[in-house]
């Protein structure tokens, strides 16, 4: 079952757990579902006071969107539905802390995760990328989060790059996506350490600042969240053909940066 919550009562820091290392972490239907409820009920346990957000395994912090997930869609552009829309904390009003530990790939819909984290640590050979653009897919939500965070260039050179380049723990650090890069295998104990601290500090002053800080970005991501429907209703290839660029995707190594 994904994802899994273990919640340490002595130091208020709660880890969750994106549990499906077989698929690399990727989110299903259930899993979102699962995660948006996860969020939910943190609001309400006052014995968290912050949160670490990780992947099982070494190969991926998420490759977001399970690739084998079916999502009906209504035929109009401007009532599409996007089955990660909620899966992150702040789109489920927690306002508790959270820091994201990456180990190995995050890549496409990990950054509605990742762009609702307070901050990120990553291991130094953890790799960020977005392949939509590969895959005839519009990449619209994800460019808004990583806007938020990133020099328009560097969003730009990450999505229209696709699958042809990766951006490793180093050069994300560099540009402001993450915060630290520790060594292989630490970057759970990293934020969990972060997390400790911030968690013996009084949670008004710590949640009201993560709120204030969400506040000054809400308006930016409110405008790109309204185009997104039907940008990528008009720009998204045919289900079948999407399939077949990823069927077909290159088998040659990407560059790393």
């Amino acid at each position: 079952m994904s994802p899994r919550l273990d919640v340490d009562k002595e130091t208020g820091v709660a880890v969750v757990t994106l549990d499906r290392p077989e698929r690399l972490n990727a989110i299903d239907l259930a899993t979102a579902a699962e995660l948006a409820a996860l969020w939910r009920a943190l609001r309400f346990d006052d014995t968290v006071r912050a949160v670490v957000l990780t992947g099982a395994g070494s190969r991926a912090f998420s490759t977001g969107l399970d690739r084998d997930a079916v999502v009906p869609q209504p035929s109009s552009p401007y009532s599409q539905d996007d089955p990660l829309i909620a899966v992150g904390p702040k789109a489920n009003d927690l306002w508790k802390p959270v820091i994201a530990a990456v180990a190995g790939m995050a890549c496409g819909g990990a950054f509605y995760l990742l762009g609702e984290a307070d901050f990120v640590i990553a291991e130094e050979d953890a790799t960020f990328f977005d392949p939509h653009t590969s895959y005839g897919m519009v990449s619209a939500y994800e460019s808004v989060l990583l806007a938020q965070r990133m020099p328009y260039g560097e969003v730009a050179r990450m999505v229209l790059m696709g699958n042809a380049e990766r951006v490793s723990a180093q050069r994300a650090y560099e540009v402001g996506l993450v915060s630290e890069v520790t060594g292989p295998g630490r970057a759970l104990e990293a934020a969990v350490r972060c997390a400790t601290v911030i968690a013996g500090y009084p949670t008004e002053g710590v949640q009201g600042s993560v709120r204030a800080l969400w506040a000054a970005q809400e308006a930016t991501r409110e405008r790109g969240w309204a185009q997104a429907p039907h940008l990528i209703a008009l720009g998204n290839l045919p289900d079948e053909r999407q399939a077949e660029l990823f069927g077909n995707r290159a088998r040659t190594a990407p560059r790393v940066r």
